[in-house]
């Protein structure tokens, strides 16, 4: 495997990126690893990267292959899931704009990240972004505050798991859809995530996650446009229900 040799910027010098920088029209740049990096940093990471488009159902990484890639989710959304030895496959959560998939220091990936709609990624050789993080320090700091950041987020999701109502565990999935999801031209949002993977992902049944989508709806909290669009017409109600 090749190793791409990184040119740093003379002290002093800032080398921001371009107008028509890819870095620029990011959507999930300001929660993502790149948010609080210099200009001159920044310039790097674009330089290192690259964007790498997937159709809805293509599988970015596969459970148990080598890690060569890891990258932030620019816009669209990864479904996170891991196999167990019988075959049952579990949704593990949801990589949404912002997110950084991947392990730096890893032999393989541990869960498979597949688009569940059209999702851009900027994808990094993990050779590349640990020697980028060897050398900056700001790029070091971004990655231990976004690895602090997933841990506090796997912690909160087995509060989420054992202790949130049936309700709540909906209406908080909503919540981070509508947060993390832009919104069309008529303030709707697509579901990312169709019924049974949302059930999954809950631990609910989908006939529960159903019907506590319809009474959201009933409440006037919600209005469901079509099965895989909503929009939120009481967000502070909303916010309430997620607990």
């Amino acid at each position: 495997m090749s190793v791409v040799a990184l040119a740093w910027p003379e002290p002093g010098s800032r080398a921001a990126p371009a107008p028509e920088s890819r870095c620029v029209q990011c959507l999930g740049r300001q929660q993502s690893i790149c948010a609080d990096l210099p200009p001159e940093v920044l310039y790097e990471m674009e330089r290192i990267g690259r964007v790498r488009r997937l159709r809805r159902g293509e599988v970015l990484s596969w459970e148990g292959d080598e890690i060569y890639d890891v990258g932030n989710v620019r816009d669209g959304a990864l479904k996170l899931t891991a196999s167990l030895r019988d075959g049952r496959e579990q949704i593990l959560g949801v990589a949404w704009p912002g997110s950084f998939v991947g392990e730096l220091f890893a032999d393989e990936w541990t869960y498979r990240a597949t688009a569940l709609t059209a999702t851009t990624v900027c994808v990094f050789r993990r050779t590349d972004l640990n020697m980028l993080a060897a050398s900056q320090a700001a790029v070091a700091t971004s990655l231990l505050r976004r690895l602090s950041t997933d841990l506090d987020a796997a912690r909160r999701s087995i509060l989420f798991l054992g202790r949130k109502t049936a309700e709540e565990r909906v209406a908080s999935l909503l919540v981070d859809m509508r947060r993390s999801t832009p919104c069309d031209v008529t303030g709707a949002t697509p579901m990312s995530l169709n019924r049974q993977q949302m059930a999954d992902l809950l631990g609910l049944t989908i006939e529960t996650v159903s019907r506590k989508i319809r009474r959201f709806e009933r409440m006037g909290v919600i209005e469901l446009i079509h099965t895989r669009l909503f929009r939120v017409r009481d967000e502070v109600s909303l916010s309430r229900l997620a607990g």
